[in-house]
């Protein structure tokens, strides 16, 4: 039991693209709106624990998966573009990039290809190993689903504190070009690693 929520910690509070995405809100203010934000990716967990859990990695196979990151990809640059050319005024957050919604959350979090592969060790092998079934599947599913609520909700807390103490607009423009940056860089290792050398290793 206790290695099912380590690897969750482990592979939830790792960088990626949505607690990147995290970090980037806290700076740029927005902290006090994102429970929506961290309540979208804790549902989208929730689906694939709940999904993947009762009907097993047969439901994803190399075909879904390499479809789902080339989407992930897509959205994850275009957040990256949204990052990268919103305006800034300290004085004002709500002029802060807006992706703070549940909805943004939530897609970002199913086109997430790392969501995927994180929970398919559970489902797969934790869960069976430990007999974890029926209704306990749904108490574990909705207990994991909110520690992956916290993974972006810990990178917003830690974006806030240090935005707090940024006083030059100058500073987090810098910053959110930066991110849009290692945004582009996680889209393109993700396309790397989960569409480009699978489709590579077919021919």
């Amino acid at each position: 039991m206790l290695g099912i929520v380590a690897y969750a910690l482990g592979a939830m509070y790792s960088p990626g693209p949505v607690n990147l995405l995290g970090l980037n809100i806290g700076i740029n203010g927005q902290a006090k709106k994102s429970v929506g934000f961290c309540l979208g990716v804790g549902t989208a967990m929730l689906v694939y624990l709940l999904v993947l859990g009762w009907v097993g990695a047969a439901w994803i196979d190399d075909e879904a998966l390499i479809v789902v990151s080339a989407l992930g990809c897509g959205y994850i640059v275009y957040l990256a573009s949204k990052i990268a050319r919103s305006s800034v005024d300290i004085s004002e957050p709500d002029n802060a990039p807006r992706l703070v919604s549940y909805r943004d959350g939530l897609v970002m979090q199913l086109l997430n290809p790392k969501a995927i592969v994180a929970t398919l060790p559970i489902t797969t092998l934790q869960f069976p190993a430990a007999d974890i079934q029926g209704l306990s599947l749904v108490v574990w599913a909705f207990g994991l689903a909110m520690l992956a609520a916290g993974a972006p909700g810990s990178y917003i807390a830690i974006g806030s504190a240090v935005g707090s103490r940024i006083k030059s607009p100058a500073i987090i423009k810098g910053f959110n070009w930066l991110m849009a940056g290692l945004l582009v860089a996680v889209a393109l290792s993700i396309g790397v690693e989960h569409v480009w050398l699978p489709l590579t290793a077919r021919s």
